[in-house]
């Protein structure tokens, strides 16, 4: 199924334009925000406001690479960072796997102990009963 082509009119700078894409009426309104933010934030600086129109497209356009840039470092940190979480989960991962291994050995060497503690009380109890018997005699 092919994506229909979305046609919305924005106002960019005071300017009335139709934008058309496969994104969603909603992405485009909020990609010309964000455009319309960035001449506002600009347009603060009087420096930029006595410029020509071609110097202001550049500064504008400027100033959006910056803003590109910084958020695809920050997208790469963010994505070191998972990797490095996701490192470290599997082998906290390991060491529980690891750990439970090492509790059912203790726990079985424990119950084979016990069972031993058992025989062995039985056999004091045996003893200590024959002993009786043998002093009797």
């Amino acid at each position: 199924m092919a994506a229909s082509r979305n046609y919305t009119e924005v106002i960019i700078d005071g300017k009335v334009f139709t934008l058309s894409g496969f994104e969603s009426e909603e992405y485009l309104q909020k990609v010309s925000n964000y455009l319309n933010h960035k001449i506002a934030e600009c347009s603060e600086n009087e420096s930029y406001k006595k410029q020509s129109s071609d110097t202001k497209s550049i500064l504008l356009a400027l100033n959006i690479a910056d803003d590109y840039f910084k958020a695809k470092e920050q997208g790469t940190s963010l994505e070191i960072d998972m990797e490095s979480k996701d490192k470290e989960m599997y082998d906290l991962k390991h060491e529980l796997i690891s750990a439970q291994i090492k509790l059912e050995n203790a726990d079985r060497a424990m119950e084979k102990m016990k069972e031993e503690n058992q025989e062995l009380q039985m056999k004091i109890v045996q003893l200590e009963t024959e002993m009786k018997n043998h002093r009797k005699n």
